[in-house]
């Protein structure tokens, strides 16, 4: 049995993205096309939250276990989805004006009953400039969350299906991040209404559809491995890893993250012409081509835990 893993792998080299990129684009200064808008994208965000609106309205008379299940086999998929459309408004991705960016994470945010797109934007832009930063980066699992859970697979099963509850957690641990905005409280706002509004038609079971739907999207399933492949150390000391399987197709692309993290200012449409122009670069690194498989490995691999992952001295 291997034996738990008391810390992070410390790095003393800079994060790889910034080097990587100022190298592809002296190779390939065409890649510099790829950055843009996709106004598209706020089409699907209105046609994903109209198919979780209208499932949730349509299993509320049905018995809890069907509603379930297709939290799990469907509702899941469709909030996935949301996210990764989440994480397009969050880059500016989707409009010019930075507010229409704002209100249409907003709108993804509809179907996930708990706010989360505005807090996600400000974590989620620390990340990239902070990767590894214990203080700035909420991607990083808190000490005492990692030691908690250790390096079990019922460790590990359990905080993969509470997931969303270590997320909310981490946040105060960060420093120089603003909690509370305008913006912030126009996502609770929305949310309240659209939750409130739900309940009273249509009662409780089409919140449930819609909780599930998000507790299954980003935990115990195989979706959840997204979390598991974009960093986790599964061929160190290489710190990110994408994804190039079928689940794409649902997930906007959101797999590519070596061509994210390089490129962020590129929409998803546009990420797997990153790796097509610069195949020197990507098809050399370690990837991954199932979710499932990488779940399965997580949970059951006792080398692979939570500290699994590059920590950097702080930056100032």
């Amino acid at each position: 049995m291997a034996e738990k893993q008391e810390g992070y792998l410390l790095s003393t080299t800079p994060e790889p993205h910034k080097i990587r990129t100022s190298e592809i684009l002296k190779a390939h200064p065409e890649i510099r096309d790829l950055n843009g808008k996709n106004p598209w994208t706020f089409a699907f965000i209105v046609l994903i939250v109209g198919l979780q609106m209208t499932l949730a309205i349509s299993l509320s008379g049905i018995a809890w276990y069907w509603i379930v299940l297709a939290a799990y086999c469907i509702g899941a998929f469709a909030n996935h989805s949301l996210f990764t459309l989440i994480h397009e408004c969050a880059h500016h991705l989707v409009f010019k004006k930075r507010e229409l960016n704002f209100i249409s994470g907003i709108i993804a945010d509809l179907p996930n009953v708990l706010p989360s797109s505005v807090s996600f934007r400000t974590y989620h832009l620390k990340h990239h400039a902070f990767q590894g930063h214990y203080d700035r980066d909420a991607d990083l699992a808190s000490h005492w969350e990692a030691r908690l859970i250790g390096n079990t697979t019922i460790g590990k099963a359990l905080w993969l299906l509470m997931y969303p509850v270590f997320q909310i957690l981490r946040p105060p641990r960060l420093e120089s991040i603003k909690f509370v905005s305008g913006w912030t409280m126009v996502n609770m706002g929305a949310l309240l209404a659209s939750d409130a509004i739900l309940f009273y038609f249509f009662g409780w079971k089409a919140i449930l559809y819609l909780l599930l739907s998000l507790w299954f999207s980003v935990g115990l399933h195989p979706l959840g491995a997204r979390w598991i492949q974009e960093h986790y150390l599964t061929a160190p000391p290489q710190e990110t890893y994408s994804y190039y399987g079928p689940l794409n197709t649902l997930a906007f692309n959101v797999g590519y993250h070596n061509e994210h993290h390089d490129f962020p200012a590129v929409p998803w449409n546009r990420l797997p012409k990153i790796r097509a122009m610069a195949p020197e670069y990507y098809n050399t690194l370690v990837y991954h081509e199932s979710w499932t498989k990488l779940l399965i490995k997580f949970l059951l691999d006792p080398k692979m835990s939570l500290f699994s992952r590059v920590e950097r001295e702080a930056k100032r």
